[in-house]
């Protein structure tokens, strides 16, 4: 069977963690937990006919404080970026750390997840930023982790992209 590894890379509290949980479990859940250091999951699917395993990576925010280990991110075949649509830094916090990611990692299959669409009218982003952002290169999805939005969506086309590398 074939084998992919996933991060879930971004601030603290954008939704990763939520992200991974509907995902894996179909479920959603109102309490914050902090992530610490990184936590894996799996789920496998179905993709061009073949079963893949992904291998979830959940890596801690990232803030001032603390700094995602770039050693996490070794053997990845893939990463989803998030930032929450209602808190703008988020975003410039989620470009930068990719910029990171890219020069210690190469071109990777990626996607950038604006998370928490069920609270659009509270966003903080531009009403062009995501042709901006598409204009940059980068498959932008709008998703909520809460309702399940785009989520089977995300990790479906980031998992074909990857098959293609």
């Amino acid at each position: 069977m074939l084998q992919k590894k996933v991060c879930m890379l971004g601030s603290f509290s954008v939704g990763k963690s939520s992200l991974v949980r509907r995902f894996v479990e179909s479920i959603f859940s109102e309490e914050y937990h902090t992530s610490i250091g990184v936590k894996v999951d799996k789920k496998v699917v179905k993709a061009e006919g073949r079963d893949v395993t992904l291998m979830l990576w959940d890596i801690h925010g990232e803030d001032v404080f603390q700094k995602v280990q770039m050693s996490y991110l070794r053997g990845m075949s893939g990463y989803l970026l998030v930032a929450d649509g209602t808190r703008r830094q988020t975003l410039e916090d989620a470009l930068a750390l990719a910029t990171r990611v890219t020069e210690m990692m190469g071109k990777v299959p990626a996607g950038l997840v604006l998370n928490k669409c069920d609270l659009t009218a509270q966003w903080e982003l531009e009403p062009d930023c995501e042709s901006k952002l598409a204009a940059a290169g980068w498959r932008v999805f709008r998703s909520s982790a809460k309702t399940g939005e785009s989520v089977e969506q995300v990790f479906s086309e980031l998992t074909l992209a990857m098959l293609k590398q």
